[in-house]
């Protein structure tokens, strides 16, 4: 491992600094967001790595579980604009990017004057992804890749930062659209929002039957997380963790050669490259945002099953057995640990 002397070296001379900075700040935000939220420890700093690293979120969990409070309030302390998107099977591209009308000018002529819609937002909130119709999650995830919509052929840039996080209710099937594969792929995590503890959903119902939920003080600005993203991309990556994410992605693949055998008969399909991508750059924002000034391996295996259960498809035999895609990831991150260990 590299000594203190040269990570400092290859960091910029205010970069050191700078990640102390975020250090304290995303414990500030924490503390923060404790006072409306109750628990949730993980699902909060996995958005925050999520925001850090430039990356979109893909929520998972039964309704009532505070994603939406979690996001408004997180919107609330940062200073950024929010919206939340209600996906319904009749909402339309238009009614998310949209849409020119036809207006009046002061000389009594007609123009058309693009009004825009609620995805131009810093925060966007896309509640139930997966109940809108393929044409309009095709607008939503256009906005995510490339940070511009097109209307009527003509683009317009989305200012940022600009950060979406999705839900999908993993109960409810009736009436929805799932996304596909693809589509799966451009989120950078899948977060599971599970259930509280017994203590935690009595303090629950203690703080939200009583006043009015305190408002929350702010703690970032848009230059702010903008300064922290490009800081993220400066930390610096030993190249055995290059390899490590390279081999752990490659192992997820049933029809490569570096894929263990009892793997073959439950995995349909593996990670692309993109999933080696978000390895890295979520062990970047994990470590920058725990005061680390390099990435390490633990950062590394924090992030490594929101990048990969939804990348990491099980088949029917798998589902037969009771496994999960989490299931073969964990034990893939072991036996790879287990084998650099030795």
């Amino acid at each position: 491992m590299s000594s203190t002397t040269e990570i400092n070296q290859e960091l910029q001379s205010d970069d050191v600094a700078a990640i102390d900075e975020l250090r304290d700040t995303y414990a500030k935000l924490r503390a923060e967001l404790a006072k409306v939220i109750v628990g949730q420890e993980a699902v909060i700093e996995q958005i925050a790595i999520c925001l850090f690293a430039r990356g979109h979120s893909l929520l998972m969990g039964v309704p009532g579980l505070a994603k939406t409070l979690l996001v408004r309030r997180l919107a609330e302390t940062m200073s950024l604009s929010f919206s939340r998107i209600q996906f319904t099977p009749d909402l339309m591209p238009m009614d998310i990017t949209g849409t020119d009308i036809l207006q009046e000018t002061q000389d009594g002529r007609r123009e058309f004057e693009f009004v825009k819609g609620p995805v131009f937002a810093n925060i966007v909130l896309a509640d139930e992804i997966n109940r809108a119709p393929s044409k309009t999650q095709a607008a939503m995830l256009e906005a995510m890749q490339e940070h511009r919509v097109t209307v009527v052929g003509r683009p317009y840039e989305l200012s940022p930062p600009f950060f979406v996080l999705a839900t999908q209710n993993p109960v409810e099937q009736e009436g929805t659209y799932p996304l596909p594969e693809a589509q799966l792929d451009r989120f950078m995590f899948l977060i599971s929002v599970d259930y509280p503890s017994r203590d935690e959903e009595i303090e629950i119902a203690r703080t939200t039957t009583g006043g009015e939920l305190p408002e929350l003080s702010s703690i970032l600005d848009a230059e702010s997380v903008l300064k922290f993203q490009s800081l993220v991309r400066r930390v610096p990556v030993p190249q055995h963790i290059y390899e490590f994410a390279v081999d752990l992605v490659r192992r997820t693949r049933p029809k490569v050669d570096d894929s263990p055998d009892w793997l073959k008969p439950l995995v349909a399909w593996g990670a692309g490259p993109r999933a080696v991508q978000y390895l890295i750059l979520g062990a970047k924002s994990h470590a920058a945002l725990n005061g680390s000034y390099m990435a390490r391996l633990e950062d590394v295996l924090a992030v490594a099953e929101p990048v990969l259960s939804h990348r990491v498809l099980t088949n029917f035999n798998a589902e037969s057995e009771g496994i999960r895609s989490n299931d073969v990831i964990r034990r893939l991150v072991d036996e790879l640990n287990a084998e650099n260990a030795s």
